[in-house]
């Protein structure tokens, strides 16, 4: 019997999440370092999880299966293929970034009489372990049900975090701030249960359908297409239709996707910066993973039917993000809005139905995590130090802080997709494969590309440049531990962005067989490149006077 490779990787910090959780009061620096300990040996094994994928074996590896509630056939099904043992992997690189720039963070918890005796330190690190072993179980479950558990069970931890331990700097008088944080709390779990209750109608519709024509329900992915590829079984079009739209609600309010997406600047605007990357670089990743392998792997021809409307709201959520990111006076709320515009270029990616879109999707969902979470830990770092959000706050940085302006820079840089930087790359293969197929929604999309540029740039310009802002004439350049945060994540932003390479040989495998799910084909250069009309792009060939045809969708 073979190690179960996937179980201990998500096992490790659920049972670090016990053990730090268990850490008796007043051992507080005890429950950090075996947090971050734990965090560390979880990457190690998602490392090599993606070490062991084999770009030329089988769709699922490493995978393991295993009765669990026979009776309505639900079974312990794990399996990765490129893009799940990618986002496993940045899952496990995040966390102790996340630990390490969150070190302090519930100290101050600490010195409150009356909240001391739950342990706060204790807790704050034992919640994020244990979000990150749902999530990495949610990357590895090939078990519809099991994936949907995980999906849900994610949603308790980070409901405490953001409202038990939610950022305290600002304007606002403490009760002030605890209203605010309760709310963003309240409004990210009830958004995201809502959909999960709508995904949970469509999980037990799916089993019904296979029960009635398979004589047994079963909820692995699998079994669905191996039954399906034998004719055995057969969704009807209105079915799967509705079962589709019951699970891209779920996913499209966890992306998020405009206009499902107003819990998210109010979520990671209310908690401090390691817990806003957790929920936009790797909780929210959930969201368009789920996209790729459920919606468009279950249900090819509703996610065909489904397309145009989708890359509507898509286009609308690149827009509107940017938009709003540039009127924004809050710092994270501003990140906040960013991230919605990148997920809507993530989102288009998939829904373009061609090859480079998926790929730059899936690539995407790697280097945003990383830009954003350089952005947001040094945005972070750089609120601490003054106890406001608020952009206004500051100005002149680069001349007390050049170390924290240029790192501030350098995650603004990736933000805006610069070249030579990770995020071009994926921005950049989302836009031509969408244009190739719907190039009107391709070439509006660009426009995005400029207001990232524009919100950027100015967020740098009056925080970091000008004279210096009265009261930050000693504020503290970033200090050893920060530094040992930023420099990897800098590190490997430009090395994804020169040598994405090893990167895309894990995805393109998972991206050629979903794009056999879906049964599309990439559009030859002359043909017309949009399904039924929607923006129809017909060159004339020059020489015959004719439009080729060849090549086109199966």
């Amino acid at each position: 019997m073979s190690f179960p490779l996937l179980t201990a990787t998500a096992a490790l910090p659920a049972v670090g999440a016990i053990a730090t959780a268990a850490v008796p009061a007043g051992r507080r620096l005890a429950a950090k370092w075996l947090a971050l300990l734990v965090s560390v040996v979880t990457l190690g094994l998602a490392v090599t999880v993606l070490l062991r994928f084999d770009p030329d074996g089988a769709r699922y590896q490493l995978t393991e299966s295993h009765a669990w509630i026979a009776d309505f056939g639900v079974r312990y099904e794990l399996g990765v293929d490129g893009i799940g043992a990618a986002l496993v992997a940045l899952t496990a690189l995040l966390i102790p970034f996340v630990i390490l720039a969150g070190w302090h963070d519930a100290d101050q918890l600490e010195e409150d009489g009356k909240r001391r005796r739950w342990r706060p330190t204790q807790g704050f690190f034992a919640l994020i372990l244990a979000v990150e072993a749902m999530v990495i179980l949610s990357f590895q479950a090939t078990d519809v049900f099991l994936f949907y558990i995980f999906f849900e069970a994610m949603l308790i931890p980070m409901y405490f975090l953001i409202g038990g331990f939610g950022d305290r700097a600002g304007e606002l008088g403490e009760e002030e701030t605890a209203k605010q944080r309760s709310y963003a709390a309240v409004k990210f779990l009830l958004y995201n249960l809502a959909g999960g209750l709508i995904m949970l109608a469509a999980v037990i519709g799916l089993y019904a359908v296979t029960a009635d024509q398979l004589g047994e329900g079963t909820f692995s992915l699998q079994a669905i297409a191996e039954a399906r590829a034998n004719g055995d079984l057969s969704l009807a079009t209105n079915t799967e239709r509705l079962l589709f739209l019951g699970f891209f609600f779920a996913f499209a309010v966890k992306a998020p996707l405009w206009p499902l997406h107003t819990w998210l600047p109010n979520a990671m605007g209310e908690s401090t910066a390691p817990v806003a990357v957790l929920i936009t670089a790797v909780v929210d990743k959930v969201g368009t993973f789920a996209m790729l392998r459920f919606c468009l792997g279950l249900f090819p021809e509703a996610s065909s039917w489904a397309t145009p409307v989708i890359l509507v709201l898509a286009l609308v959520s690149i827009l509107y993000g940017a938009l709003l990111a540039v009127g924004q006076r809050d710092i994270k709320r501003l990140i906040a809005y960013a991230s919605i515009s990148h997920f809507g270029f993530i989102i288009l990616g998939i829904f373009a139905m061609t090859t480079q879109g998926h790929s730059g999707a899936s690539l995407y969902m790697v280097n945003h995590g990383v830009s954003t979470a350089l952005l947001m830990l040094v945005a972070g770092f750089l609120i601490s130090r003054r106890g406001s959000r608020l952009i206004e706050s500051y100005g002149g940085v680069q001349k007390v802080a050049p170390v924290l302006a240029g790192t501030f820079l350098i995650g603004g840089l990736g933000t805006l997709s610069l070249p030579g930087l990770a995020p071009f790359i994926s921005e950049f293969l989302v836009l031509v494969g969408t244009f190739t197929r719907y190039p009107v929604i391709g070439i509006i999309a660009t426009v995005g590309i400029v207001l990232a540029a524009l919100y950027v740039l100015v967020l740098y310009q009056r925080t970091m440049t000008g004279p210096v802002k009265g009261g930050l004439e000693k504020m503290p350049d970033l200090r050893p531990r920060e530094l040992a945060v930023v420099a990897p994540l800098i590190a490997l932003l430009i090395f994804l962005g020169v040598f994405p390479k090893p990167l895309t040989e894990i995805l393109d495998p998972a991206v050629e067989h979903t794009m056999s799910d879906v049964e599309k084909k990439d559009p030859a250069p002359d043909q017309k490149v949009a399904d039924k009309g929607w923006f129809d792009y017909k060159p004339h060939d020059a020489h015959s006077g004719a439009h080729n045809t060849d090549g086109g969708d199966k």
